[in-house]
């Protein structure tokens, strides 16, 4: 008896849900949504994305259009796949589709969100744009620097030629080097630890494969399907580790970053008001003290921007300059050429600057760019959330 009523009440619960799902769908307002697969409960489309999303989405986009509808656990998701599409996405309708979804990316590696790259919208993001294009990257800051570039550059030839008739990896000399420029432009010094080299308690420096292994990670870290983003109420669970790693990362980041801004504020106070800023982290404290922006920035803001700096100052000119050399070796001729060019132009007894690539050139001969594919054949991103 006790069983038959138990089971009396299981269907009828079950047939009073099914029911409100019924008329919820039936009331629901449908969108004129474009062609996609059909998906499934929960997962949504998440069954047809492989190891390597952007491959998978080509060749749905392939079958259903360049305009097309996935649905990923949770949420709705529109993909466009032409360049008619990303212009109207990326250009025409940049206002309303600026804003980036809520990540455990962006709240575990970027200070929650407070970087440019996850930060919404909003009076603070203006702020940091243009904090980027009039303070950070203005030419006079740029030149101002040029000295670093000049020092480090010359650090590894010297590097290279110590190494030369042997194998290398290019990548780890090109990523210490960028390493170096970036973080002595930004923070004022470099925090590699040197072979050899006694460092004092409490300076949080690592050793290149360290550094870039932090670097690494971020990016990795920071183009995941994290589980929890499109299934939320799954996102306790952390099936696959990468909220872990994410505040593993987190905590590394932030004990570089906050001995830096300490080391600042602590020069700050010995010069007083004769301090000049050197470097990015000197010029973001000083805009920090001024109330006359639109927003203030707090101390979050400053470590999160300097994190964008060091990470993508390294990352992608390791890549960029990686791929030029490489579309180099693979046409012998071109490198001839180029070769040719800088022996007429500058001569073997001189070293290659800054100085030379923006004046004009003798007659017969012109500024090309000698591995015209590399951005386009070794593409730094595939997708754009």
């Amino acid at each position: 008896m006790e069983l038959a009523l138990w089971v009396s009440t299981v269907l009828v619960l079950l047939t009073t849900v099914l029911l409100l799902k019924a008329v919820l769908r039936r009331n629901r307002r449908k969108y004129n949504l474009p062609p996609g697969p059909k998906s499934w409960p929960i997962i949504g489309n998440l069954n047809l994305i492989g190891a390597l999303p952007h491959r998978s989405i080509h060749e749905l986009s392939g079958r259903y259009g360049q305009l097309m509808h996935l649905r990923f656990g949770s949420f709705p998701v529109v993909v466009g796949s032409s360049v008619e599409m990303a212009k109207f996405f990326l250009k025409t309708h940049d206002v309303v589709f600026i804003d980036r979804p809520k990540t455990a990316a962006g709240k575990y590696t970027a200070f929650n969100c407070l970087d440019i790259t996850w930060s919404p919208y909003n009076a603070y993001w203006r702020q940091a744009r243009k904090i980027f294009l009039a303070e950070l990257f203005s030419t006079k800051r740029l030149e101002s620097y040029e000295y670093i570039r000049h020092e480090e550059v010359q650090a590894l030839l010297c590097d290279l030629h110590m190494v030369c008739g042997r194998v290398i990896t290019i990548r780890e000399h090109l990523f210490t080097v960028n390493l170096n420029v970036i973080t002595r432009m930004v923070l004022g010094k470099r925090y590699l630890q040197l072979q050899g080299k006694v460092v004092p308690k409490g300076v949080p420096v690592q050793t290149p494969s360290h550094f870039r292994w932090l670097v690494e990670e971020l990016f990795f870290l920071n183009g995941v399907f994290n589980v929890g983003d499109l299934i939320p109420w799954l996102d306790w669970l952390d099936l696959e580790g990468y909220i872990k790693r994410m505040k593993k990362l987190s905590k590394m980041f932030d004990q570089l970053l906050e001995y830096a801004v300490e080391e600042h504020n602590e020069q700050r106070r010995q010069e007083g008001k004769g301090f000049v800023a050197r470097d990015m982290m000197g010029v973001l404290l000083q805009l920090a003290d001024d109330s006359n922006h639109e927003a203030k920035l707090s101390r979050d803001n400053i470590k999160a921007i300097n994190q964008d700096l060091i990470a993508g100052g390294t990352e992608s000119s390791t890549e960029t300059v990686e791929c030029g050399i490489s579309e180099l070796l693979k046409k012998p001729e071109v490198l001839a050429k180029a070769t040719e060019e800088l022996d007429c132009v500058i001569g073997r007894q001189r070293w290659v600057t800054e100085g030379y690539l923006e004046s004009p050139l003798p007659r017969g001969h012109c500024k090309r760019d000698h591995a015209p594919a590399s951005g386009r054949s070794h593409a730094c991103t595939s997708a754009f959330p």
